[in-house]
């Protein structure tokens, strides 16, 4: 069974019980946000299209307190500096997931974890030992994102992360990208290289 992980929110006080009560960590321990705790295995479930919905809807109410107190620019800059962290932080994890380090075939065998779902529709063009080139033809993040009213943010909270993944996960694995559909373009052209 996965060890269930701890949840953000204040503790329980001594006595107090969680409502999802089935699981192994002390009251102290448990922090019940929503009373609800995601084992490993639960948190992997969700596509990342499922995990960045979450985000975003977090990242709107900040967003609009930010925005009120720095500004536009400002609360922007700032937000895009701590998802550029996050993104960093989530290659190297990946990285790490590797029993062989990093390498262009394993970052290729990611790819589904960010199609799941049917988040996004690609053509690809060419993958090899040095080369991952494809083009997404449809974006569900982009709708999403739209949906939510933050098509302003949809950039900063999910295009801006693909760099910035790849120099956590390798600072050898380069991307260029010249277009996006979340920027109005009919498709987004993902060209990978393997440094040697």
């Amino acid at each position: 069974m996965a060890t269930p992980r701890r949840m953000p929110g204040p503790p329980l006080a001594a006595g107090d019980t969680c409502a999802a009560a089935s699981h192994a960590l002390s009251p102290v321990a448990c922090r019940p946000l929503l009373c609800r705790v995601l084992t490993g295995e639960q948190a992997m479930s969700l596509s990342i299209l499922e995990q960045r919905r979450i985000e975003a809807a977090f990242a709107q109410g900040i967003w609009e307190e930010m925005k009120e107190a720095l500004g536009p620019e400002q609360a922007k800059a700032i937000l895009s500096r701590a998802i550029i962290r996050l993104a960093r932080q989530a290659g190297a994890d990946m990285a790490a997931e590797s029993a062989d380090g990093p390498s262009l075939e394993h970052f290729i065998s990611l790819q589904p974890r960010w199609t799941k779902g049917d988040a996004l529709e690609i053509e690809v063009l060419r993958a090899d030992g040095t080369h991952f080139d494809f083009n997404v033809r449809r974006c569900r993040y982009a709708e999403m994102y739209k949906a939510m009213g933050l098509a302003e943010l949809g950039a900063v909270l999910s295009c801006n992360r693909d760099g910035a993944f790849c120099e956590g996960y390798d600072p050898k694995l380069k991307l260029t990208r010249t277009q996006t559909i979340m920027g109005g373009a009919t498709h987004c052209d993902f060209r990978y290289r393997q440094e040697a």
